[in-house]
This record gives structure tokens, sequence and C-alpha cells, in this order.
């Protein structure tokens, strides 16, 4: 069964710094593309950024490219997304997702069907 537990969400000024976690289980990690999404109440879930199974490729939202940067260590099934120079608009519940099959990249998550999603965390950018 595949879990997905998101850390590290919180308060923080605008300019300031996040870095969000997620650790996977329940299959081999590396063989299956990650991402992050986050939404705002009343808005559709919205694709930030994905990164292939071996860690080598990523994919970011025109919104976060030069801010975000996402990472993985399969070593530690887990995935990184570490945000700089945040910004209001950036408030949101961020979640975590794994790609439904193996070795999809470069298929990115952005138009994909996912089926493995974390619980969601809060992150809330003040100005």
């Amino acid at each position: 069964q595949v879990q997905l537990v998101e850390s590290g969400g919180g308060m923080v000024q605008a300019g300031g710094s996040l870095r969000l976690s997620c650790a996977a289980s329940g299959r081999t990690f590396s063989r299956y593309t990650m991402g992050w999404f986050r939404q705002t109440p009343g808005k559709e879930r919205e694709f930030v950024a994905d990164i292939s199974g071996s860690g080598g490729s990523t994919n970011y939202a025109d919104f976060v490219k030069g801010r975000f940067t996402i990472s993985r260590d399969n070593a530690k099934n887990s995935v990184y997304l570490q945000m700089n120079s945040l910004k209001p608009e950036d408030t949101a519940v961020y979640y975590c997702a794994q790609d439904s099959l193996p070795n999809a990249w470069p298929t990115s998550l952005r138009f994909r069907s996912i089926d493995y999603w974390g619980q969601g965390t809060q992150v809330t950018v003040s100005s």
C-alpha cells in the first residue's frame, strides 16, 4: 500500500524559505516520478514541480521557476521541495504525489491522472 507523508510546512514572512519533505513507502521508490502540487480554497489543485525517478530531470510551473527546487533521495525514499523567496500568493496546502505507473518519465505528472497523494501540509506566507 502506497503511503506518502509530508512535513515541513508552516508560516513564514514574504521573502523567507521553507523546505517540504515527503516520505514514501509501499513501492520501489526510484521507479516513480514524484511531484508537488498545491491548492487554495475554491481553486483546483495545481502542478508545482516534478522529478524523474533517477532525479536527473525536473519540471517546474512557471510561477515557481528560479525560486523553488525539487530534489529526491532514493536511498531515503524521500522527495523535497526547497522554497525560497516565498510570496503571499504561495500560500496553499502543498501535496506530494507519486505517479501511478513506473518509469513514465518524461511524461510529466502535470498531464497525468494521479492515484497517490499525501495528506497535505499547509504553507502560509505573510506579507
